[in-house]
């Protein structure tokens, strides 16, 4: 299999092509796969890559509910379009289930969480509040678990309860400032609870989530569909069986939807580079977690700034800074440097004015629509210093 080719299709599906200009945040994620979300400016970056819509546009979408930040696959959070809501919610059911097995280890009953939702519910009722606002409706409900809770990561009853109800659809976490790239939040009631009529199973659900999958990111394993919806092996092949799904080959193991296999045999890769600059978090990086796949043979050995200090690029699951694609391939990485308002940047190629440009272009979106581009919630300027240094000190092919 042609590996640019391939790289390339993921790209088109991806909508990182330029197919998607203009359109809204709402159809970009139903078209393109959910946006995820840890505090950081991914679903930013990867909306204004893909339609072009600026921090404003995205925040209006998430004001008007068009859009919103719930948690869903693996418990995680993800900004879902509306029409995503009700599956999103099934799927991420299994979350607070998880949290009560730990807190049931520390003392609490289920039947004093359920007593807590109630309670938490009527405290809504009034209006939309923060969580000092809300523990001090509460009183004394919500109690705290001490030193064994804190090892634990619960300090306290309360999270337990928000978590059942977000769950459940009855409420849900609102940005204080309408942003999605901090983590403080208003709870209200959620109405009409989106969960309302819909009567799938979860296996129903993760059936629809597989189709979804292949066609936001295929070909791709059954292996790579398990991870992203944490499920067990034997529910993943019952998600995918009824999908049909046919090998990219003759004994290869990635699988896309038959009717995609004529678009795939005539698709051409694009004469003339499509650059991007994404999160390390964008879809086309983390739906199949295959970093090698999106490299060049001549790049692997590309060293980079890992956790435990320099490696080589091929060696990494997760990317240590943001990404800069060409067509699907990984050409380089780039942060934001706050204290100059700059990206500092590598290519692993020699840069053209166009790929300079794509860079001014990002770096003005950062600049003026969202201030920095963390990568998630704890990636503060302070800890970012080396990983910028080690971009702006390389002697790669190219630095911005």
């Amino acid at each position: 299999m042609d590996a640019a080719k391939l790289r390339a299709w993921w790209w088109h599906r991806q909508g990182l092509d330029g197919r998607l200009a203009g359109k809204c945040p709402a159809e970009v994620l139903d078209e393109t796969g959910w946006a995820r979300s840890v505090g950081g400016a991914g679903p930013y970056l990867g909306l204004f890559a893909r339609c072009g819509a600026g921090r404003e546009a995205v925040d209006k979408a998430v004001a008007a509910l068009e859009v919103h930040e719930l948690p869903s696959a693996r418990g995680c959070t993800y900004v879902l379009p509306r029409s995503a809501f009700a599956l999103g919610l099934k799927l991420g059911q299994g979350g607070p289930e998880a949290e009560m097995k730990i807190a049931r280890k520390l003392g609490v009953t289920d039947a004093e969480v359920a007593k807590l939702c109630k309670t938490v519910f009527d405290a809504l009722k009034s209006g939309a509040l923060d969580p000092e606002q809300l523990r001090s409706a509460l009183g004394g409900t919500a109690r705290g678990l001490g030193e064994e809770g804190k090892k634990k990561g619960l300090t306290t009853t309360l999270p337990l309860a928000l978590g059942k109800l977000q769950a459940e659809g009855e409420i849900r976490r609102i940005p204080v400032d309408g942003r999605l790239d901090q983590q403080r939040y208003r709870y209200a009631l959620w109405r009409p609870n989106p969960l309302a009529g819909f009567k799938s199973s979860i296996e129903d659900a993760s059936a629809a989530l597989a189709r979804l999958y292949f066609l936001w990111i295929a070909p791709a394993t059954a292996a790579d569909f398990q991870a992203f919806a944490g499920i067990g092996v034997k529910a993943a092949k019952a998600a995918i069986e009824p999908l049909k799904l046919a090998p990219l080959e003759n004994g290869d193991d990635r699988l896309m939807l038959p009717e995609h296999r004529a678009e795939f045999s005539s698709f051409k890769v694009p004469k003339e580079p499509q650059y991007a600059l994404v999160s390390s978090l964008d879809g086309l990086l983390l739906l199949r977690r295959d970093i090698k796949s999106l490299l060049a043979p001549e790049d692997l050995k590309q060293s980079v700034m890992g956790e435990k200090g320099r490696t080589e690029i091929g060696n990494v699951m997760y990317f240590p800074s943001h990404a800069i694609l060409d067509r699907g391939r990984l050409i380089g990485l780039w942060e934001y440097d706050p204290a100059t308002e700059s990206i500092a940047w590598r290519s692993f190629i020699r840069p053209n004015s166009d790929l300079k440009e794509a860079v001014r272009r990002t770096e003005e979106f950062v600049r003026t629509d969202l201030g920095d581009a963390r990568g998630f919630s704890l990636d503060s300027p302070k800890s970012r210093v080396p990983r910028i240094e080690a971009l702006r000190g390389s002697k790669a092919v190219a630095s911005g």
